[in-house]
């Protein structure tokens, strides 16, 4: 398990890496989706550590960014599979909320962390090809 959490994470890191130029492109032109990543890394790296407490005190900030993705989208990022995106990132988020204020077990909230962190993703992919991911 460990293992593969780090092969992911370095697989995280360098897609991140050959998409950075477009990714600052895309924080310039989507302040929210900015907003949102810095949330998302301030809790799930530290999640990777097993350190939940990030997510467990930030996770209400954490929708409310979800939620403001979805009422910002530029023009050019508007498109159904972006949007679809977005709106799965946002009902994972409050997925999440509620399994943090149910106390449930750390696994099973870094596993939805961990599913959040690929929907983030799958956005920038998607802003990065125009749609096309």
């Amino acid at each position: 398990m460990v293992k593969s959490l780090k092969f992911f994470t370095v697989i995280c890191v360098l897609f991140f890496s050959f998409q950075s130029l477009s990714a600052q492109t895309i924080f310039e032109k989507w302040p929210e989706i900015k907003s949102f990543h810095e949330v998302m890394s301030q809790t799930y790296h530290p999640s990777e550590e097993g350190n939940l407490n990030p997510i467990k005190t930030r996770i209400d900030e954490m929708v409310k960014k979800a939620e403001a993705l979805q009422t910002s989208t530029p023009k050019e990022f508007n498109t159904p599979e972006i949007l679809a995106s977005e709106k799965k990132l946002y009902t994972d988020s409050q997925a999440l909320q509620k399994l943090i204020a149910e106390k449930a077990s750390d696994a099973t909230i870094t596993s939805a962390l961990e599913g959040l962190h690929d929907e983030f993703h799958k956005i920038i992919g998607l802003c990065s090809d125009g749609g096309k991911h």
